[in-house]
Order: structure tokens, then C-alpha cells, then sequence
């Protein structure tokens, strides 16, 4: 059987990714692209390295039938995918990629996003969909909620650690780097290339960056108790990719025996060998998250780094890996290319 599947903002980089990447699926069949300003447009025209695919001219929203649709990505900003969600069929499957459902308090949703959220009745059945840890609520969901690429890298590096109490849960810092596809297409001005080259630069310094929203929920909901991490992200002149430093307090040896007996199995989540650090070239294009454990030069202390794609592990890839759960394909299913080296 060959799965139909509608693709809400197309035109965006997390929709070019999922174009790419279920161009090749073995299940699936991309009927429908809606992008409301380039509506009209071949695909080809907005994203000529997509030139060689048969692909659905772009389309609004409101044109397309979904009836025919098996499930939907919805790649559009926060607040608008909400508005769009709640007006879709209600047994529509669909995978967003926005912010609107990850967090589970509507209170919480408010605070980190400055407005009211407008699609609560969608927002209690969503599933946060960090795949390697709600398989089996993911499985059954009509609504998935994919996670922030910060958010997704930080807890692959410390959920296991939490979870086995092997860290202290007060002394954790997460410094991240993060590329310029992060921040999306839209043009800013300090996204120029003349902005941008040459330089980095820290960014939502003190804790006022969004995905902040998404450790609490998370780490606090696994340790049973409040936990804040200190995170500091940086913006880096690269196109794709995240690296996070993680500086914990506890002992390195069993820090890598915990992630390598809850990784044993995972076929995205790589442990290095120990004392062997990732980097985001060898990641690149890739569903992969590679993860390096070392012991720091003071006692009882480590760093877990941990590097992954922030458009494909990080969002549209992991938005595949949970639409082939939701659909009942092979979890691995069109997402198993290597990285792209150099």
C-alpha cells in the first residue's frame, strides 16, 4: 500500500527536507504541497535542486482534498499551524513541526509564545514526538508534535542520564551550537551572509529561549521533580547542524555504560567510543545523532557532547520516523542514507 501525504508548508526548509527525504520512501506518495505565496508554483521553480522529482504543483491549503490524504506535515510557523490543525478533517493523522503542541500546559505554551493558545482540544491529544522515547504512544496518535532541534539534541544527550539518576539533576549546563537553517527561510536581517560569516555569537542568553519550555516539561516529568538546566545557544556561520556540550556532575564510566545499555538498540542514536567527540560533518543530511562521552579534568565530573542535523534528526526526519510508526511502516523507512561528507 502507498501512503498519501500532503506536505503544509512546503516552501519553508523543513518542507524541502521532507520532500527529499520521502522522495525515496518506499511507502509513500507526496500528493499534495500547499505553500499559500508561492501557490501556483512548480516546486522546481522555489527549490531547483528538487528539479529532477514528478512533484504536485504548490497549492493553498484550502485546495487541497483531503480525503485522499492518509496523513499530513504540517512545516508552518508557530500559531499558524495551530489555526491551520484545528480546521483539518478530525481523523486526519498529521505531524507538526511547529511548536504549537509540544508543550502539554496551555499555561506553559502562553509563557514561552506570547499568545493564547488557540487549539485546545488538539493540544490535549497531541503526542511529543521524540521517537526513540513515545514509541508506543506515537504508534496510536492522531497528532504528533515534533520537538524543537535544540530540545531533541539536549535530551538525547541527557534523558538516560536523568532517568538513571546518574547525574546531579542541579548542576547541569548545555551549551549549544546551532547553524543558521535553525532560524528558517524568512529573510532577517542578521541572518545576512555579511551578518553572519565569520562570526558566532550567543543568542536568548539567561533563560529566555523557547525550548527551555521543552527541557523543563521533560526532564522534570522523568526525574519526578522540578529540573532547570542552565543552556546557553549560539548561532554558527553553517547551514545545517547542532553540536551541544553537556557539563554534568557524576562519573564518566557509568555516564557511558547508561547511554550505551539505552542506545544499544536505537538505530539513529550512535554512541562513540569513549573519549571520542561527534561533529556536525559527520551527521550532515543524516538521521543520525552521534553522542561522545569523556571525564572532565575535575573529579566526578563529565561532558556528554552530542551532534545531529538540526533539519533532518532534528525536525523533518524525525517527523518521517514518526509518520512511519503512525502509518505502520518500517520506523526506518526512507531515512537510513548516510551523511554527506565533505
Amino acid at each position: 500500500m502507498t501512503h498519501k501525504i500532503a506536505i503544509l508548508g512546503a516552501s519553508g526548509y523543513t518542507g524541502a527536507e521532507l520532500v527529499r527525504l520521502i522522495s525515496s520512501h518506499p511507502g509513500m506518495e507526496i500528493a499534495a504541497l500547499a505553500a499559500e505565496r508561492k501557490a501556483g508554483m512548480g516546486m522546481a521553480e522555489v527549490f531547483p535542486f528538487l528539479r529532477h522529482l514528478d512533484l504536485p504543483t504548490l497549492c493553498k491549503i484550502d485546495e487541497i482534498d483531503f480525503s485522499h490524504i492518509d496523513l499530513c506535515f504540517c512545516a508552518l510557523p508557530h500559531k499558524t499551524s495551530q489555526e491551520v490543525i484545528a480546521k483539518l478533517p478530525g481523523d486526519l493523522k498529521i505531524v507538526d513541526l511547529s511548536a504549537d503542541f509540544r508543550l502539554r500546559d496551555p499555561e506553559e505554551y502562553e509563557r514561552w509564545y506570547g499568545n493564547p493558545h488557540a487549539a485546545l482540544e488538539q493540544q490535549e491529544e497531541a503526542v511529543y514526538g521524540l521517537t526513540e522515547f513515545y514509541r508506543d504512544e506515537i504508534r496510536t496518535a492522531r497528532l504528533v508534535a515534533g520537538t524543537g532541534c535544540n530540545a531533541a539534541t539536549g535530551q538525547f544527550a541527557l534523558r538516560p542520564l536523568i532517568e538513571a539518576g546518574v547525574i546531579d539533576l542541579d548542576e547541569i549546563i548545555l551549551d549549544l551550537k546551532c547553524a543558521v537553517s535553525g532560524a528558517g527561510r524568512a529573510l532577517k536581517e542578521n541572518l545576512l551572509h555579511a551578518e553572519l560569516s565569520e562570526g558566532t555569537n550567543a543568542y536568548a542568553v539567561g533563560g529566555t529561549h523557547r525550548h527551555l519550555g521543552e527541557f523543563d516539561q521533560e526532564f522534570s516529568k522523568i526525574a519526578g521533580r522540578e529540573v532547570k538546566v542552565q543552556f546557553t545557544p549560539h548561532l554558527i556561520p553553517a547551514n545545517r547542524g547542532i553540536l551541544a556540550t553537556v557539563y554534568v556532575k557524576g562519573e564518566a564510566a557509568e555516564i557511558y555504560e547508561t547511554l550505551a545499555t539505552a542506545y544499544a538498540d536505537e538505530p539513529f542514536l550512535q554512541l562513540l567510543p569513549f573519549g571520542a567527540m561527534p561533529s556536525t560533518h559527520d551527521v550532515r543530511g543524516s538521521n543520525f545523532c552521534h553522542i561522545g562521552v569523556t571525564s572532565d579534568r575535575i573529579p566526578g565530573r563529565a561532558i556528554v557532547i552530542a551532534a545531529l542535523d538540526n533539519l533532518t534528526k532534528g525536525s523533518s526526519g524525525q517527523a518521517l520516523q514518526n509518520a512511519n510508526l503512525m502509518l505502520g511502516e518500517d520506523e526506518i523507512a526512507g531515512l537510513m542514507m548516510a551523511p554527506l561528507f565533505p
